[in-house]
């Protein structure tokens, strides 16, 4: 097994970003959130089946996995199939990376359960929870039907208008879901830790989606514009698996609010540009992952033929070159076995 398959899975990641970066705020945000998510998300599989599937070939090597699925280890080793330390690596890897992922669904159940229960012991009108706190804060958190919780010292920094404005930005994440766009955000970037500067340019989507759809309620942008400095230059602690008004990059949301919106006519190729370069890579990285899992199926077809029944005819192992070339005779020479 190549190493470069296990790699530019892992890498691609770094290279979607920029690409992402750049169109993230030319794309309309329902988009962008979309595409960013879902190429995460892809972009997390297919690194993770990267590492996983040269664990699979070294377990091949235990001789009762190899008895089982009438493989020769000594022929999986010649073949090139199986690379010991590869393996061993990719499942040092895996381990690290399922304990992360582990701890951190446990760091959620615990915020979520303590969060809720702390909600409960305040009184709810419309969804809205206002909190005695002086510390400013603003959030949506799913879950019960959904509720926005805002901070009594927060309301007291925003006007009237304002806090309409910060409200409606909450509604609409709660509305639309963002919290499952969060949760897939989240555990692509614990999975692949590459996947957190995509993951930040997801989450700046995200917010700039709730901020457009805000922006359209209260029919005034600057008013939206300013609730959201407002709220950012206040709040000085964020709050972590929620998504509130103070979160994304607030400088470029403020100023995509305060632009004039360009007409989707002008906005149209630069988006379908950066929709293809982010494609491209997150479907480069699924094929280089269905690639490996494809390889080492031949090779495990091409070592097998050492054990194939008396009669016949060889089959020379494959080095990488010959792979393609040489599956295909053993498939026919299987079917020759068969028959004899």
């Amino acid at each position: 097994m190549d190493v470069a398959e296990v790699i530019v899975p892992l890498l691609l990641p770094l290279i979607a970003w920029p690409a992402a970066h750049w169109a993230a705020p030319r794309l309309p945000p329902p988009w962008a959130s979309w595409l960013l998510t879902a190429s995460c998300v892809v972009l997390t599989i297919a690194s993770t089946a990267a590492l996983v599937v040269p664990v699979l070939a070294g377990l091949t090597l235990l001789p009762a996995i190899a008895t089982a699925d009438g493989v020769s280890p000594a022929d999986l080793l010649d073949s090139g199939a199986v690379s010991i330390p590869l393996a061993a690596f990719c499942g040092l890897a895996l381990a690290v990376l399922a304990i992360s992922a582990w701890r951190s669904g446990l760091r959620y159940r615990a915020w979520f359960r303590a969060l809720h229960t702390e909600l409960d012991r305040h009184s709810r009108d419309g969804g809205v929870i206002i909190v005695p706190d002086r510390e400013p804060v603003a959030f949506a958190v799913p879950g019960r039907g959904g509720r926005i919780v805002v901070s009594g010292g927060l309301l007291s920094a925003l006007r009237p208008r304002e806090r309409s404005a910060l409200l409606a930005h909450e509604a609409a994440h709660l509305r639309l879901r963002h919290h499952v766009f969060l949760g897939a955000i989240a555990a692509s970037c614990v999975l692949n830790p590459l996947v957190r500067p995509l993951g930040g340019t997801a989450r700046f989507a995200l917010e700039r989606w709730a901020d457009e759809v805000a922006a359209h309620r209260v029919g005034d942008r600057r008013i939206l514009a300013t609730a959201v400095a407002k709220a950012a230059l206040a709040t000085r602690t964020a709050v972590s698996f929620a998504p509130g008004a103070a979160g994304g990059h607030v400088p470029r949301r403020v100023a995509a609010l305060l632009a004039t919106p360009r007409p989707r006519s002008v906005l149209a190729p630069v988006a379908l540009l950066g929709m293809a370069v982010v494609l491209g890579v997150t479907a480069g990285a699924a094929g280089t992952a269905l690639d490996s899992a494809t390889d080492l199926h031949a090779d495990i077809e091409i070592a097998r033929q050492g054990l194939c029944p008396p009669g016949g005819q060889e089959t020379m192992l494959g080095q990488a070159a010959y792979r393609e070339a040489a599956f295909v005779a053993v498939r026919q020479q299987n079917r020759q076995c068969a028959e004899s």
